[in-house]
């Protein structure tokens, strides 16, 4: 360790990753001053409540209800609070008393990165962020520095653990979506309201962060394309078991080419999606995290392990921290972020992949035909189809004869696979199905991704 000066460590909030960030700082504090170059000292806690229960036995000394106090003369905060205010207005703080900031607030960089990280470079200061995205897994890093000098393609990553946990436990088990999420809860992986988790929201986020540094350009929150898992059922998961899948919520971040001539655009996009078995993703089980990153040059990589958890999160911010220290040592300005490129974030109309249609139709001669007719009409190719007959109940003649069925001759489950097809040609073509005479019911529409 180097004679330089004693650098000051606030920390804002000790929640499950900021009471194991505290706990490591303290008793780890001889290690990471070597590997970082100068001692590391924990100058505070800011805390809402004093008296709250933590998941770590802390010195109550250090704990105090004054951030802002806090924040001045400190060389480095962290900011592990969560959520938009107050962590905004005290990064901005931070930043202007001269601080670096280390933060896993993936909200925050989502909706008001821009006004952070423009903030940071009026003043030379650096934001650190490895942890805001996938937790321990080491992804932002190599995003922005060890990929810079290529051109990345494609992402496709799964970035919520909860959401993993319970499309994993549905398809190995086949347990039910409602059953899952109740043991989710009790254990710990998802919230008493989940709605961030299985709605999609969280993954947006990360996605919106994962974009921004892989295509060079801010990417806002609401060019994001966000659907939920709470629509995938036991029948979907067998459904894709069956024809060789998984389903997964899957962030996906392309690269487009441009269109008639045009520039190239991105599509950023959350959406439970299938999987082929073969693929790495599709072995990502339990609450466990992957960003599979497609690259010019460099190929294919995979990154792999931990979402979430306080002490494997607080493993990348003490990362971040390090870092942080390194660059008051050396001196000199924050490096900033590379957003120069600005490419138009395009709806999801523009996408074109693969599509499983899952269709319960009349059981009836012609039907298929028909329904083949509507996709060909609507620009989708047919790759497969699969036809399963219904099984009736005793009253279900009586049943489609008092509901005016076309025959009461019973249905069938139509489930169809697609060549590439543009979004939009396959929502409208969906819906001139769903209007036809045939079509009973569209039972669901998931696209088909890693390949």
């Amino acid at each position: 360790m180097t004679d330089y000066r004693t650098l000051r460590v606030a920390l804002l909030g000790a929640g499950a990753v900021g009471s194991q960030v505290a706990d490591l700082l303290l008793k780890h504090g001889d290690e990471l001053a070597d590997r970082a170059g100068a001692k590391l000292e924990l100058a505070g806690i800011a805390v809402r409540d004093l008296d709250a229960r933590r998941d770590v036995d802390l010195p109550r000394e250090l704990f105090t209800t004054d951030a802002d106090t806090l924040i001045v003369g400190s060389d480095i905060v962290i900011e592990l609070m969560g959520g938009i205010e107050p962590a905004r207005t005290q990064v901005l703080h931070a930043i202007a008393s001269g601080a670096d900031v280390v933060t896993a607030n993936k909200a925050l960089l989502a909706t008001h990165g821009s006004e952070v990280f423009e903030a940071a470079d009026q003043v030379g200061a650096e934001v650190y962020y490895e942890a805001a995205a996938a937790g321990a897994i080491p992804i932002i890093r190599p995003l922005r520095d060890s990929l810079a000098g290529d051109r990345v393609v494609r992402i496709m990553g799964i970035v919520n653990g909860t959401t993993n946990y319970i499309l994993d436990r549905m398809d190995t088990e086949g347990a039910d979506f409602g059953d899952v999420l109740a043991q989710a809860q009790a254990l710990g992986y998802a919230e008493a309201d989940p709605t961030a988790d299985v709605e999609g929201y969280d993954a947006a986020q990360k996605a919106a962060i994962l974009a921004s540094l892989a295509f060079h350009t801010t990417v806002p929150l609401d060019a994001v394309h966000r659907e939920g898992i709470t629509s995938v059922d036991a029948a979907m998961i067998e459904s894709a078991r069956h024809a060789g899948y998984v389903i997964k919520l899957l962030a996906v971040c392309e690269r487009l080419a441009g269109e008639n001539g045009g520039g190239e655009s991105i599509s950023v996009r959350v959406y439970p999606a299938l999987v082929e078995r073969t693929h790495p993703l599709a072995s990502v089980h339990g609450a466990n995290n992957a960003v599979f990153v497609q690259a010019e040059a460099a190929g294919d990589l995979m990154f792999y392990g931990a979402g979430a958890g306080g002490v494997q999160t607080a493993s990348a911010v003490l990362g971040d921290v390090v870092s942080a220290a390194r660059r008051h040592i050396a001196g000199g300005i924050g490096v900033g972020e590379s957003t120069r490129a600005n490419l138009p974030a395009v709806p999801i109309g523009h996408v074109i992949t693969r599509y499983q249609i899952t269709l319960e139709v009349d059981d009836q001669p012609g039907v298929l035909a028909t329904v083949a007719g509507i996709l060909s009409e609507g620009r989708v190719s047919i790759a497969t189809v699969e036809q399963t007959v219904i099984e009736q109940t005793p009253d279900a003649d009586d049943s489609a004869a008092a509901t005016g069925s076309a025959t009461g001759a019973g249905s069938a489950r139509l489930v169809i696979g697609t060549h590439k097809a543009r979004e939009q040609d396959l929502s409208e073509t969906v819906e001139r199905l769903a209007a036809s005479g045939v079509v009973e019911r569209v039972v669901s529409v998931l696209r088909v991704e890693g390949n």
